[in-house]
């Protein structure tokens, strides 16, 4: 089982729409990764109102996508991951298919 300390980091997130972003970190407590068709961070949003905890910076908290080399048992196990816009507002540009 993975533990809270191990889970990887958001190392960088380019989405500055996003209402947990500031200065290209994340703030949220945890994301959440995948779609059936594309790696979206589930946890975006759009408000003018900022959100999350300043002195913290996000970990992936589950992944969705089975079908990343990065993926055991929907948990990520990257190093850490970077966040940007591609198929939507936020994906996950760290997915990598097996």
């Amino acid at each position: 089982m993975t533990t809270a300390m191990e889970m990887p980091r958001v190392q960088e997130c380019v989405v500055v729409a996003c209402a947990y972003n500031s200065a290209g970190d994340c703030h949220a407590f945890a994301i959440t990764i995948g779609s059936m068709d594309h790696a979206h961070c589930h946890t975006f949003v759009e408000s003018p109102v900022r959100g999350g905890v300043d002195s913290l910076i996000a970990q992936v908290g589950a992944c969705q996508r089975s079908d990343c080399r990065h993926n055991e048992q929907l948990e990520c196990h990257a190093s850490s991951i970077r966040v940007g816009p591609d198929n939507d507002m936020a994906d996950c540009m760290t997915y990598a298919g097996r």
